[in-house]
């Protein structure tokens, strides 16, 4: 999660000199019409830490995550529904890797788990802006999705014994987050950053009921960071 804060505050200064051009004091309106659309289309790339929450059975030693910095890339697909209101549909295609170590183990190839995800995410999300100034205009964005993981191997029937690391296929999340749309001469930049939180349960337990990787714990699931620029 931290690097992923580092790539933003290493994007604020690019930010503050576009800022600093719109907010000058006779600013060019750029595409001035074009939130008058009904509807239209862009495109997203960006970067993501996933991380998991653990809740546990009993107290002990907890199950340490290592997350890393992964890839998104998606659509979006934005319907007006009121002048600061949007109904807006941005699946995506989320790489990403983490890395748990289990406690307990002296051998660190028996406790370290590397967790490869892919994710394809299907949010629908409700975009509420502030009143346009100049070429600026800040939002939040909030909804719900759901999220398909091509590499759960929930199908394997080997398990943390057989060294594999196995969820659920499916999984239900609410996304919050903030932005600014940036009207530049021939298209508009929409940076923004979202915390994503699973409600699911994603873990499948081991076929051993007293396994020394699974058997503690109560629930997992996925919290994660995004980092979006988008283009419309």
């Amino acid at each position: 999660m931290r690097k992923s804060l580092l790539i933003l505050v290493l994007f604020i200064p690019l930010l503050a000199k576009a800022q600093f051009h719109m907010f000058s004091k006779d600013p060019i309106i750029n595409l001035e019409n074009f939130d008058k659309q009904r509807v239209h289309w862009g495109y997203f790339l960006g970067f993501n830490s996933y991380d998991f929450k653990f809740e546990y059975k009993n107290v002990g030693p907890d199950v340490l995550v290592n997350s890393t910095i992964g890839f998104n890339v998606g659509l979006v697909g934005n319907l007006r529904l009121h002048d600061n209101i949007d109904l807006r549909f941005e699946p995506g295609l989320y790489f990403n890797q983490r890395n748990l170590t289990f406690p307990g183990f002296e051998n660190e190839i028996d406790a370290l788990r590397e967790v490869k995800s892919t994710y394809i995410h299907f949010p629908l999300l409700v975009k509420l802006s502030s009143v346009r100034t100049g070429n600026i205009k800040p939002y939040v964005v909030a909804g719900v999705g759901t999220a398909l993981n091509l590499a759960s191997n929930a199908d394997a029937k080997d398990d943390n014994a057989n060294n594999r690391f196995r969820m659920i296929k499916n999984t239900n999340f609410y996304e919050l987050g903030f932005g600014i749309d940036l009207y530049l001469q021939y298209f508009k930049f929409s940076p923004s950053i979202r915390g994503v939180f699973s409600f699911n349960d994603e873990l499948i337990r081991d076929n051993d009921p007293n396994s020394p990787w699974t058997s503690n714990i109560q629930s997992m699931s996925t919290r994660a960071v995004f980092i979006n620029f988008t283009f419309h």
